[in-house]
């Protein structure tokens, strides 16, 4: 509204729609970056395989020390990318909604009743 008390509307162009729902991630998203999480993992395993045969040849100081290190990281990072690759993203926190309150009521209304005598 251009002119309306000096407000202009601008279109912001966004590559990716608001979100609006508390609905999770698409799937295929979600999997395609767990994929890329255990690809990477497994890349700086075979870094650390190929690192380990090169100290091992090369024989820097405290070489066996850098040895050990280089192959306990590649004994462990299979099993760390596996519990990563597997592992689903933290649900996301939104503003904490408030209990509904509900009033103690009994399940019989406490009333006068009339009494009416037969006489």
């Amino acid at each position: 509204m251009p002119g309306a008390k000096g407000w202009q509307y601008r279109a912001v162009a966004r590559d990716e729609p608001v979100l609006i729902t508390d609905a999770a991630d698409d799937p295929e998203k979600e999997l395609r970056r767990r994929e890329i999480r255990y690809v990477t993992m497994m890349l700086i395993r075979v870094g650390c395989l190929i690192a380990s045969a090169f100290v091992v040849v090369q024989k820097p100081p405290l070489w066996q020390l850098w040895a050990t290190l280089l192959v306990a990281g590649a004994v462990v990072l299979p099993w760390l990318a596996v519990l990563l690759a597997n592992d689903r993203p933290p649900k996301r926190r939104g503003p904490a909604r408030p209990t509904p309150t509900t009033e103690a009521t009994s399940a019989i209304e406490q009333r006068e009743h009339k009494i009416i005598d037969h006489d």
